[in-house]
């Protein structure tokens, strides 16, 4: 029985932390194991430069930082074809052929677009880039060069999908029926907040633990977390639910922890330092193989190099095919 391509990616901008963890690598890790499926990890350079294109030396340094984080935590590239979007030109031919199917004001339109750039106003100003503009068309390019039939997201990213799934829709019409319609399949993982209690976990709030930090920077970051902040001396009555250290304790520690901490934080017997140190070790203590792991892969680039070249050069060939489908339809295989 043929396995079922699925999808996934990450942009090249910083080291992954510990909400990929929980959000979508340890499901990604999951789906490999399963048997069921053929994925597919997407290390989309070229996304990453719609809004980092005065800096692609950050994004060429990421493509192996992110390859780095995907072994670390238990992607096997013997079960998981990892690549790089910009060594597979078939991805930027077919965007080009897209952007012929999608007007501008659909794409303005797009809830997932209109929420990011009102985020990048300190890059863009109010000139936004036809790159940053489309890059939901070079997302559906991504997804259907490699007749990926099941894409993982999370309610955010539902949008982008369906804008994927109108393209293919309005190519099929006009070609004949050649390009496969993605299913999303929402992700089980959940969003993790920053330290600071912010919604969002990312590099540039400066609220992440990252999947490579030392124990000395995770318990340095722990110390810092936010706490109630009605709760001045150690023996005040603490409100849990308002901490983000009992927050991250519901990650790391075990149900009969988690009870313990509530409950002596609510009465005011625990102390937040000694709950701090507490989360500190149970978070080194998980994350310790997989920084292990990535010290291996840190000592010895020219494997990861060797992995993702390997796995770039399977993924483009399953581009090719697809290309040479869609040539076909559109008439534009001269000379066969």
């Amino acid at each position: 029985m043929e396995k079922k391509r699925i999808l996934t990616g990450d942009r090249p901008t910083g080291k992954l932390h510990i909400g990929h963890y929980f959000g979508s690598l340890k499901k990604r890790v999951e789906l490999q194991e399963s048997g069921e499926y053929n994925p597919y990890i997407l290390i989309a350079d070229v996304q990453a430069l719609t809004d980092n294109f005065n800096n692609p030396e950050k994004v060429r340094k990421n493509v192996r930082e992110v390859a780095m984080d995907y072994l670390s935590v238990g992607i096997d590239p013997n079960k998981t074809t990892i690549y790089i979007q910009s060594m597979i030109p078939e991805v930027a031919e077919l965007t080009v052929f897209y952007s012929n199917l999608v007007t501008i004001a659909r794409l303005e339109r797009n809830p997932t677009v209109k929420t990011e750039i009102a985020q990048k106003r300190e890059i863009f100003g109010e000139s936004v880039t036809y790159g940053f503009l489309g890059y939901p068309v070079s997302q559906a390019a991504d997804i259907t060069a490699f007749e990926g039939k099941f894409v993982p997201v999370g309610e955010d990213q539902l949008p982008l999908i369906e804008q994927c799934r109108e393209i293919v829709r309005k190519f099929n019409s006009i070609y004949g029926d050649v390009l496969v319609e993605p299913e999303a399949v929402l992700s089980s993982g959940k969003r993790i907040k920053g330290l600071d209690g912010n919604e969002k976990m990312g590099k540039s709030l400066g609220n992440a633990i990252y999947l490579s930090d030392s124990e000395e920077e995770i318990s340095k970051k722990v110390m810092s977390a936010v706490t109630d902040p009605n709760r001045i001396k150690k023996d005040d009555l603490g409100n849990p639910d308002i901490c983000m250290v009992a927050y991250y304790h519901h990650l790391f520690s075990s149900k009969e922890e988690i009870k313990t901490v509530c409950e002596e934080c609510k009465a005011g017997t625990r102390g937040c330092v000694a709950c701090k140190k507490q989360l500190a070790k149970n978070m080194i203590e998980e994350l310790k193989p997989i920084r292990e792991k990535r010290a291996y892969y840190e000592a010895h680039p020219e494997e990861v190099d060797k992995i993702l070249m390997e796995g770039t050069k399977k993924a483009r060939e399953v581009a090719k095919q697809t290309m040479k489908k869609v040539k076909q339809a559109m008439k534009l295989n001269y000379f066969e």
